[in-house]
């Protein structure tokens, strides 16, 4: 395992981020140090135990040392409230650069080299989702919308960038992007505007790393492909004939004349066969208006050999060639965009992150930092599972990832550990585990 990828490491790193948030206290009040209630919050999201703090402050007090100190590097254990009240004034923006610093890690030892697909790119989906709603409770970043009986809901929304494979079960979260109130009431609105901004944050590093964005049929209008062709990045987008008329009208009359390209592929899938019939061209005007933007567009449809039953059917447009002997590989990139709501936001709702609960809203940024917790602390135990034998080991020995968390929470209540390669030890050993 590379030491820059160590849990013990990547916790150090993120303390030095913690010590870097603006504190404008004075005085009495500045007992407890920023870096304390950045990480005490951390802690509760990695450990997925509400309670943590809570017991690691009785472990303190009873036998003069806790888990908290030694594993997550805190002076002082702050209380939730305390945490908090710390925490609201700081924007998440702060925590930016650490993701930069981890991908830059993951590329270094080799971790992204595998998770590159066709033309040698790495995948990224663009998606926007909820993670904060209420009747009641609000502050100046919240979006709202009029509910049809007359109230007012207030949320907040987070566009979640993640690197993705076909086939691969990881995603690699990338920075954040808020949906604030100026992007407007419709969600299209503020996701697009969310987009757009990520792409002039972070969109000229990524096209230097080989980057294609993966996205719904709401990225792929002329504004958005523009903006992303503006960063030299690639791009494979979803594309539907009710969006996208002119651009179908074009591929029918192609297909009427005899000259839209096509390639039918049978695959067995191990109950029966699938009949895949893939339409594509090239240097399609994208809408009416001029000037249009020309875009190369390939289309997917799937059915059963025996019954006819259609299983599949989409479309994406593209800036990549489409050929006979790209277009399977195309069309797998763009279908790869559903693995940012299986294996990442339903993950982060369902799966003890449960990024929608309110853990703290605050007056300023504290629902949103809180949120950018969370989304770290998801990243950490993917890094572990890629990079830590042992911990993949015990993963995949207690199945249920639940069952992990429950084991981890019982073993820092009770027990003292000096590094986190210790839990992992004690886990492994107590399971008669063997990495082969």
């Amino acid at each position: 395992m590379n030491e820059e990828l160590g849990l013990t490491h990547l916790i150090k790193e993120l303390e030095a981020v913690f010590e870097q948030f603006p504190d404008k206290r004075s005085g009495k009040n500045s007992r407890y140090k920023l870096a304390d209630a950045g990480m005490g919050a951390f802690s509760v999201f990695f450990t997925q135990c509400p309670s943590f703090l809570a017991r690691q402050q009785e472990l303190k007090q009873q036998k003069g040392r806790s888990n908290a100190e030694k594993l997550f590097e805190l002076r002082e254990i702050p209380s939730d409230n305390q945490i908090r009240n710390l925490l609201d004034p700081v924007d998440p923006m702060y925590l930016g650069r650490f993701y930069r610093q981890t991908y830059q890690a993951l590329e270094q030892v080799g971790v992204l080299k595998s998770f590159r697909s066709h033309a040698d790119q790495l995948l990224v989906v663009l998606d926007g989702t909820e993670y904060f709603s209420s009747k009641k409770i609000h502050c100046e970043n919240c979006n709202h919308r009029i509910l049809q009986n007359g109230a007012t809901n207030y949320f907040h929304s987070v566009l979640t960038p993640v690197i993705v494979q076909a086939g691969n079960e990881h995603v690699i979260s990338l920075e954040p992007e808020f949906m604030v109130p100026q992007d407007g009431q419709e969600k299209q609105d503020c996701e697009i505007q969310a987009g757009k901004r990520w792409l002039e944050k972070h969109g000229e590093y990524y096209a230097k790393q080989g980057v294609t964005i993966l996205g719904d049929d709401l990225y792929s209008r002329q504004p958005y492909c523009q903006a992303v062709k503006d960063k030299h990045l690639h791009f494979i987008l979803v594309c539907k004939p009710d969006s996208h008329p002119n651009l179908y009208e074009t591929a029918d009359y192609l297909a009427a004349q005899g000259v839209l390209a096509s390639k039918v592929v049978r695959k067995w899938n191990g109950r029966y066969a699938e009949i895949q019939t893939y339409r594509y061209a090239n240097k399609l005007a994208l809408n009416a208006e001029p000037p249009a933007l020309i875009v190369n567009w390939c289309e997917l449809t799937t059915t059963r050999e025996d019954t006819g039953e259609q299983l599949f059917k989409n479309a994406y447009a593209t800036d990549f060639e489409i050929t006979d002997t790209t277009v399977e590989a195309i069309v797998r990139d763009g279908r790869t965009r559903w693995k940012v709501e299986n294996e990442n936001n339903n993950v982060l709702k369902t799966k003890g992150y449960h990024i929608e609960h309110n853990f703290g809203h605050g007056e300023q940024h504290l629902a949103s930092l809180l949120l950018s917790l969370n989304l770290l602390a998801f990243l950490f135990h993917i890094i572990l599972d890629l990079v830590n034998e042992h911990y993949r080991a015990i993963r995949q020995a207690l199945g249920r990832r639940r069952t992990y968390f429950q084991d981890l929470e019982a073993l820092l209540r009770y027990f003292f550990f000096d590094t986190w390669d210790d839990v992992f030890l004690f886990m492994f050993h107590g399971l008669e585990l063997d990495t082969g």
